[in-house]
């Protein structure tokens, strides 16, 4: 694959730090949704479906090894999320300009609040996104819910995408928040919003795509697939008519290693134009870097 052979920039929408710490707090925060005994004691929200997580221990510099690693891979810049149980947000910000950029993730249930704290959040981080996971939240708020609606408005106004994780969820939660049929009123609504499906979307990726088509601010990431379970359908339109539309994200540290993510990438079929724009130049445009 030339792309990567020949040195081509990454930009990764769902980068993470090796953060015990910041893990565990937002993996326990889970727990409360949870009605199964094995749930309750997995490491990882959705370990049962993953293999091999990464285990780095205790590393001495979590910010730098994560750089470190970037520098390896060309990833230009990770995106990462202000975690509220990290001790490790403004370290990374401030040792590092440049080569982090963050989303928000956000619990629609604190309504006006959590949009003084989108606010806030934007005027402190280089903030390029809001992230939302439907079926986590707690109560559930599903994608297109009243309670969201605020978020919507106050994400145009600020110009901010919103990655939602769409399809059957990873971890032990109903689905019925996140079925991917609920975005199209989302988008008929809110026209300027910049809308990314996270997490597959599946087994409604061919839905997926049929919304994409239909509505020209609706995008996809790869998050939290290995690169060899690409839904082909996302594969498909990604070589036709979506080339513009389909946007890296890895899932490294939380259940895939860089290894793996960058030796699959070199089986998936793309074509040779998609490459740069999948890897690089759509999520440089869709989040104004």
């Amino acid at each position: 694959m030339s792309y990567l052979d020949e040195g081509g920039k990454v930009i990764d929408t769902m980068f993470g730090l090796p953060d015990k710490k910041g893990f565990q707090g937002a993996y326990d925060a889970m727990k409360p949704s949870y009605r199964d005994a094995e749930s309750r004691k997995m490491a990882f929200p959705a370990q049962y479906m993953f293999k091999n997580v990464p285990d780095f221990g205790e590393l001495s510099d979590p910010v730098a090894y994560a750089v470190e690693q970037m520098d390896k891979y060309n990833i230009e810049r990770g995106m990462l999320p202000i975690n509220v149980f990290s001790p490790l947000n403004e370290e990374a910000r401030d040792r590092f300009p440049g080569r982090f950029i963050w989303d928000i993730p956000i619990d629609p249930n604190y309504g006006m609040d959590e949009v003084r704290r989108i606010r806030k959040l934007v005027k402190e981080y280089d903030v390029r996104a809001v992230s939302f996971f439907p079926s986590g939240s707690y109560p559930q708020v599903a994608i297109n819910s009243k309670e969201m609606y605020v978020i919507y408005a106050a994400c145009i106004d600020l110009d901010l995408p919103i990655f939602v994780n769409a399809g059957v969820p990873g971890p032990r939660f109903p689905m019925a928040p996140q079925m991917t049929e609920l975005i199209d009123e989302v988008c008929w609504f809110f026209p300027e919003l910049k809308f990314v499906m996270r997490h597959g979307s599946e087994p409604w990726e061919a839905l997926a795509v049929k919304l994409m088509l239909k509505w020209p601010n609706l995008y996809y990431s790869t998050s939290a697939f290995a690169p060899k379970h690409y839904p082909k359908a996302i594969i498909d339109f990604a070589n036709t008519r979506g080339s513009d539309k389909i946007i890296f994200a890895g899932y490294w540290p939380m259940g895939l290693s860089l290894d793996r993510i960058f030796a699959e990438l070199r089986e998936v079929p793309f074509r040779d134009h998609v490459w740069p724009k999948f890897l690089y130049e759509n999520a440089r445009n869709l989040l104004r870097l």
